[in-house]
């Protein structure tokens, strides 16, 4: 359906998260991946929502000569824990140390996404609380040594071996904690090639 819709425009996925990626494919667009180098850098006076904002269009501003009839879609998602901001691990006892801190408590996990034309610039995002149960050192290590935390905010996949034994409840889009607000996605889209 949002395929037909979107026939006329080329869609550019800014991404190159194969979650995103494969989240894209999922909804049967059509659509090309183009990436840009960006250093991930925000002032810090901003908070929570505001952090994956402002990296979104920080994101989509690299992309400076669009053609009439595209969208460019841009992403951030960070955890925010304790009121601080958690990106990805820089190193193995990084990541273990990120699901450590996040072990028997709720965090949230928020994801933006910046969707540019020529024309206009819309950004949306949306908030998903996550509770993990108390987890102990030897389930932390066998996650992080076993998977691919390493590309993750937070460290971990909540579709993965840690998400399956670890996730006790969560509030809001599953699919936001992987890293898209697909529902959100189509929606607005469908806005924006309708407006």
């Amino acid at each position: 359906m949002l395929r037909n819709l979107l026939k006329d425009y080329n869609l550019i996925l800014a991404s190159g998260s194969p979650r995103r990626q494969q989240f894209f494919r999922d909804l049967d667009l059509d659509f090309t991946i183009q990436l840009k180098e960006v250093e991930e850098v925000y002032p810090n006076h901003l908070k929570g929502s505001d952090i994956s904002d402002y990296l979104a269009a920080l994101k989509a501003n690299e992309f400076r000569e669009l053609q009439p009839n595209d969208i460019l879609v841009t992403s951030d998602t960070i955890v925010w824990h304790h009121q601080q901001a958690i990106g990805k691990p820089k190193n193995t006892q990084n990541a273990k140390d990120m699901i450590a801190s996040l072990s028997g408590e709720t965090h949230q996990v928020i994801t933006s996404v910046c969707f540019k034309t020529i024309k206009t610039i819309k950004i949306i995002n949306q908030t998903t609380k996550v509770t993990f149960k108390p987890l102990t050192p030897k389930e932390i290590d066998y996650y992080v040594d076993t998977f691919s935390p390493m590309d993750k905010a937070g460290a971990y996949g909540i579709q993965e071996w840690i998400g399956y034994i670890g996730i006790t409840h969560i509030e809001g889009s599953y699919f936001n904690v992987m890293g898209l607000p697909i529902q959100l996605v189509y929606e607005t889209l469908i806005e924006i090639v309708r407006s």
